[in-house]
């Protein structure tokens, strides 16, 4: 991801499809979201990157290394107006990228209970349900469980 890319990931994220999976269900403003990338982009245990097919980008992926040893957080959203199917090329080239090229050991993802679209999407990734956090998340009306997913290096290489 560069700074080019900032209005483009913006409007996909403050999309009502996306937002409404998200933690923090705001819109969120220009200023916001750029000192948000400035911070971000300058983390070294961060990766930021824009999934492309055919030179046009369509979703957004953050790898985050949250402990030592090669274990990550991601969080990733498919443009809004994405053909049907990119969320698997996304997933796919995600995992490779964490995997081969930055060499995480494991990769963790969350989803809000009520997206049923993310928990499938992992486990058809090959992640397993680690856990729930029960009603973990308000979102100003209500409590929402935490669906937990892991998926370390050795599977996703074993699926491949």
């Amino acid at each position: 991801m560069t700074n080019q890319d900032l209005a483009r990931v913006l409007a996909w994220r403050n999309h009502e499809d996306v937002r409404r999976y998200m933690y923090t269900q705001h819109e969120i403003g220009l200023e916001e979201h750029t000192r948000w990338f400035e911070r971000a982009s300058q983390d070294a245990s961060r990766h930021l990157l824009v999934f492309e097919s055919d030179a046009v980008s369509l979703g957004f992926i953050n790898i985050h290394q949250i402990a030592p040893g090669g274990v990550a957080d991601w969080g990733f959203y498919a443009a809004p107006d994405a053909p049907k199917g990119t969320g698997r090329h996304l997933g796919q080239a995600a995992l490779r990228y964490a995997f081969a090229q930055a060499g995480l050991h494991k990769l963790c993802g969350q989803a809000l209970d009520y997206n049923e679209n993310s928990i499938r999407f992992h486990q058809k990734l090959g992640f397993q349900q680690e856990g729930i956090l029960r009603e973990q998340h308000f979102n100003g009306q209500r409590y929402h469980d935490v669906v937990c997913f892991g998926l370390l290096a050795s599977e996703w290489q074993a699926n491949l």
